[in-house]
């Protein structure tokens, strides 16, 4: 067995992590056996997800390019988990170096992983904070050391909202988001849905349940999960299954049908408003 010294003495390796479970679908190395046994369960329910974990990770490359490519140079990614291959700052500062990113996620493993990947980068920055705090996140010293709210930012959700219940209000969250972003910047959101899925989803969505986590999902519509982009304008090709948002190639889309439909994907741009309208 490997060494788990890398550990941070608050996690407790016990009860198991969405994020360090994410990381295993992708063949990552920063998990516990409480979390390869979720991932299991959830895998057999849904035997193709590893792949709907993969289109999700390659849309995250297209969708910082394409950023880029409208100009954008800054970056705030919430949620943005354990690191893998082809993590935003590594995407946008290979197209330009001058790129600025945030990430921020809860979990004290990704947050640990990501500390030790930006040692020397000047950059890019990890803050350990949650979502739902949404003033912490921007008003902390490294927000505001690395990106300029008076240009447009990207600001990257993927696989983050389903992991907020309706009770904490996620409209309003985002709202409190979209005011602090200025005119011209983008918004990129990924999303677990039920709208294309049956029985199995269900008993994935139970076994994440009966695991004791604190992460659970909340599923959400296509006119829900559309609802979270007010005040941005939708990009074509809309929000669509994550295998359909402008893939490049094959590798951007699992050869399971269902599982380029179980995560909606979709950005947005905010764009000025007429306060007379």
């Amino acid at each position: 067995m490997a060494s788990e010294d890398w550990v941070p003495p608050t996690v407790d390796t016990s009860v198991p992590s969405m994020a360090r479970t994410y990381d295993f679908m992708l063949g990552g190395g920063h998990n516990f056996a409480v979390d390869r046994a979720v991932g299991d369960q959830i895998s057999r329910a849904m035997p193709g997800l590893p792949q709907a974990a993969r289109v999700n990770r390659t849309f995250l490359g297209r969708v910082v390019r394409f950023m880029t490519d409208q100009g954008i140079r800054q970056f705030l990614d919430i949620g943005s988990g354990i690191p893998t291959v082809s993590n935003v700052h590594e995407v946008a500062q290979e197209i330009d170096p001058a790129c600025r990113v945030v990430y921020v996620d809860r979990d004290p493993v990704a947050v640990a992983h990501s500390e030790l990947m930006l040692t020397g980068n000047s950059r890019a920055a990890i803050i350990q904070a949650d979502m739902r705090d949404p003033e912490a996140i921007l008003a902390h010293p490294d927000t505001r050391r690395l990106l300029d709210f008076g240009q447009p930012v990207g600001l990257l959700m993927l696989l983050m909202l389903h992991w907020i219940p309706d009770d904490s209000d996620p409209l309003a969250l985002m709202a409190r988001y979209r005011d602090a972003l200025p005119d011209g910047s983008y918004l990129a959101i990924t999303h677990v849905t039920g709208d294309h899925q049956g029985d199995n989803l269900t008993e994935a969505t139970e076994a994440i349940k009966r695991s004791r986590s604190p992460d659970q999902v909340t599923l959400r519509t296509h006119a829900q999960i559309t609802g979270l982009f007010t005040g941005f304008d939708l990009v074509e090709p809309g929000l669509v299954g994550c295998g359909e948002w402008r893939p490049r190639g094959p590798a951007d889309i699992s050869d399971e049908p269902e599982m380029n439909m179980l995560v909606y994907a979709g950005v947005g741009v905010k764009q000025p408003r007429n306060d007379q309208e």
